[in-house]
Order: C-alpha cells, then sequence, then structure tokens
C-alpha cells in the first residue's frame, strides 16, 4: 500500500466520522496534493496565489516542494494529483509514459548565472552563457551544481553539454554538487566564492545573496518554462482527477494567470503567465 492510498483510507474514515458526529467543515473539507519545484514554494509564488485560489474554489492545495526529478517520481508513485514542475522533456516523458494525462503551459522566467562580486572567472556582464561556462571550467573557477535531477539541474547539464563541456570527466575539486535545493545551493555558492545556475524567482526572493550577484543574464538558451500535469487516474485510482483538474483549468485560466503576473518581491515580477500557448 503507498503512502496515497493509506491517507485516502484514513481521509475516508476521518469523513464518516465527521458525518456521525455532525461536523460539516470535516465532512465537506477539499484538498489535493500538488508536487511541484523547490523554485515555486522558495520564491513565493505559492504562498500568494494558492490563498486566492482555495478563496475561489474552497479546495486547499498540499504543496511537496522537491526538485521536478523527485517530484515526477513522486506522482509516478500515485502521492500527487498534479504536477508542476519546469523540465519539459522530464514532462513529455512522464505524459508518454502514461503517468500524466496533459502537459499545459503555464508561466516562465529565466534562469541566470549567480557569481561573487569579485568575478574569479572575469564574466560578469556577458549574455553568453555558453562561453562563460567554458571559462569557469578552463580556469576550474568553483562552481555549485544541485546534482538533484531537478530542472534547473537538468537545464545547467543541458547547458555544459552545449559549451561543449563533458562535466562527468571535467568534474574536478572546483565542482561541487550537493543534491539539495535552489536556497542551500545559493548558500553554498556564497559560503565557497563560487558560481551558481539559479531560476530568477527563487534568486530575486533570496534574502541571504551576500557577496553574490548576477554575472551573466539574457542568454535566450537560459529561457526557463513551467507546465502542469494531472497525474492519471487510470493508473493511479486515488488522483482526485475533479479537483486536480479544477485547479489545473484555474492556473491556466486568465485569473489565474493574472494571479501569476502580479505577484512580485521588491518590485519586480518573478514569473510571466503564457498559457495562451498550446499544451503539447
Amino acid at each position: 500500500m503507498t503512502r496515497r492510498h493509506a491517507f485516502a483510507i484514513a481521509t475516508i474514515a476521518l469523513s464518516f466520522l465527521a458525518l456521525a458526529s455532525g461536523s460539516p467543515a470535516l465532512a465537506q473539507e477539499k484538498s489535493i496534493v500538488v508536487a511541484s519545484t523547490t523554485s515555486t514554494q522558495d520564491s513565493g509564488l505559492f504562498g500568494y496565489i494558492l490563498p486566492l485560489f482555495k478563496a475561489k474554489t474552497g479546495i486547499d492545495v498540499k504543496v511537496i516542494a522537491q526538485g521536478t526529478g523527485q517530484a515526477l517520481d513522486t506522482a509516478r508513485r500515485g502521492d500527487a494529483d498534479v504536477v508542476f514542475v519546469h523540465a519539459k522533456s522530464q514532462e513529455e516523458k512522464f505524459v508518454a509514459e502514461g503517468h500524466g494525462v496533459k502537459r499545459s503551459d503555464v508561466m516562465y522566467n529565466d534562469f541566470i548565472l549567480i557569481g561573487p562580486k569579485s568575478d574569479p572567472a572575469g564574466i560578469a556582464g556577458s549574455k553568453d552563457i555558453v562561453a562563460a561556462l567554458k571559462t569557469i571550467q578552463g580556469k576550474a573557477v568553483p562552481f555549485v551544481s544541485r546534482g538533484d535531477k531537478s530542472g534547473t539541474h537538468s537545464a545547467e547539464l543541458a547547458l555544459w553539454k552545449q559549451a561543449g563541456v563533458d562535466i562527468e570527466t571535467a568534474k574536478g575539486p572546483w565542482y561541487r554538487e550537493i543534491g539539495q535545493g535552489m536556497g542551500a545551493a545559493l548558500n553554498t555558492a556564497g559560503a565557497m566564492n563560487a558560481y551558481v545556475i539559479s531560476d530568477r524567482g527563487t534568486w530575486l526572493s533570496f534574502k541571504n545573496p551576500g557577496e553574490l550577484v548576477i554575472a551573466v543574464e539574457g542568454d535566450k538558451r537560459l529561457f526557463n518554462q513551467y507546465g502542469v500535469i494531472l497525474v492519471n487516474p487510470e493508473k493511479h485510482p486515488a488522483v482526485k482527477k475533479e479537483l486536480g483538474q479544477t485547479f489545473i483549468d484555474w492556473l491556466v485560466s486568465p485569473e489565474g494567470q493574472s494571479a501569476i503576473a502580479a505577484y512580485q518581491v521588491n518590485g519586480k515580477q518573478l514569473f510571466f503567465p503564457n498559457a495562451e500557448k498550446k499544451a503539447s
């Protein structure tokens, strides 16, 4: 029995108890589990939009914040109703395998290369992420990798490949894989005087930048798309199909898209809605 099935059984039992005791609030509770990325959580986006969604629908959203790879694995086990992540190739594979119903674009921002103000690699101000990574590797300047199969980690590996660097053979003491989320990676980079690739949303909401600054931004190869998928109820019967689809429909609706666009940190918009683009 998966944790999800155990939770479903417990919920049914509680509902019967609630009905028997005349407690309508417990009996009518509606909730879903969304497996998502650390960036949507750490940036504060969910803290802003989820209360708006609950006020509209009465549905409580419980978020499991993980790297994209882990979030998709959580959904593969049937332990989530919806996945909301940012690694399109992994998302499409998830759907092709039958674990998800359909993938829809929701919003985008971009990745940026963060580094120390002292700029030991001499790349600050560049708009060429590939050239910057080649320089970091060539000079063996400290670099922090999330190393957690997240969307950000996948993007980083793809960029090394575009730079013509086989990171598995090239990495040495200069390349630090931490196997943790974005906040931890930024803190590690600050402590090591190192470079790190971050999503812009987490960076803008990061409260401990210290000597870290944006070194490289604006390269079209740093585009960061987010997508949402309903976990397939035919494969995982415990999935709350109707409630999960209600959340997805709200995210891609004008109301949900406006809520995403309205979220700012220090006067700066973190995510840009683009659900009008067709689902893949």
